[in-house]
């Protein structure tokens, strides 16, 4: 692998790895078509602030996120539009995952 492609490769894991935390993976759910506060994810969650505002960090150094300040609160959303794709690849994933078990037991209980 040259310099260029363990460059890609890196960036690709940064943002992989934002994304490997249910809690995060909800909050992007959550907040696809919708700005919302640090207190509203905290309600939402049910955890404490200083986890959700961790979580937000790591979603903001990822680039996945972005925060608009309004006073002395500060409002995040989704910066870029493509995650619904991607979840919904994971989603297909899912299934298929979940059907070739399925066949893979049936399978099992006729031999």
């Amino acid at each position: 692998m040259n310099n260029e492609q363990q460059i890609k490769y890196e960036a690709r894991a940064k943002i992989a790895k934002a994304l490997a935390h249910p809690a995060r993976l909800f909050m992007l759910d959550w907040m696809h078509d919708r700005e919302c506060s640090v207190s509203e994810l905290t309600a939402e969650l049910e955890l404490d602030q200083s986890t959700v505002s961790k979580h937000l960090a790591v979603l903001r150094e990822a680039g996945i996120v972005s925060v608009r300040k309004a006073g002395t609160t500060s409002f995040y959303r989704v910066s870029c539009g493509c995650l619904d794709g991607f979840f919904t690849c994971l989603e297909n994933v899912l299934k298929c995952d979940i059907t070739k078990r399925q066949q893979s037991l049936a399978e099992d209980s006729t031999s």
